[in-house]
């Protein structure tokens, strides 16, 4: 047995037995917590090594569709496609073109009460997890002076992102009235 001053002044006899039990005991109450935070952190290490973690995952586009120009209308048409973002970090479509050359412009659709107009952006946001499901009412990919274009024809586009490779893809020319989504 060794011996320790207490408050008092007095020696207070400790056993080693003693010491153990209080080593032992808080081995019991710490070893749960600290041995779920190495667990959690040997998983985490794992899920980021293998690329899980915060990592961009290419986003996926489908098929779209092209609004076939209007005979005597204005000399403009507009594509429209849903990007769907499957990864953990938001992506931009950032720019467009189609096999027949010519500027394709991104733009956005802005509503004022009744009335609405639309702005030319640098890029359309694809939320993580989420996706830009282009539409009349929202975003789209404007064209001017179109060739002429049948309905049924399938024209083949290249979409840019800020974060996933491009992406080939094609639209079917629809006639006004004749979107399916």
């Amino acid at each position: 047995m060794s011996g320790r001053p207490s408050a008092g002044g007095r020696t207070v006899e400790r056993s080693k037995p003693a010491g153990r039990a209080r080593t032992v005991e808080r081995l019991k109450v710490a070893g749960p917590p600290v041995g779920a935070a190495l667990v959690a952190l040997a998983l985490l290490s794992g899920w980021t090594a293998i690329g899980g973690a915060g990592t961009a995952r290419p986003v996926e586009v489908g098929p779209g569709w092209l609004l076939l120009p209007s005979a005597g209308g204005v000399p403009s048409t507009a594509a429209f496609f849903t990007v769907r973002n499957p990864g953990d970090i938001p992506d931009e479509l950032t720019g467009a073109s189609w096999e027949f050359g010519g500027k394709v412009t991104l733009k956005r659709h802005l509503h004022q009460g009744a009335a609405g107009s639309w702005a030319p952006v640098t890029a359309l946001e694809v939320p993580e997890r989420g996706e830009l499901a282009m539409s009349p009412e929202d975003a789209d990919l404007m064209i001017i002076n179109p060739p002429a274009l049948k309905v049924g024809q399938w024209v083949e586009f290249t979409l840019t992102f800020r974060n996933s490779p491009e992406q080939k893809v094609k639209a079917e020319v629809r006639p006004p009235g004749g979107r399916r989504s």
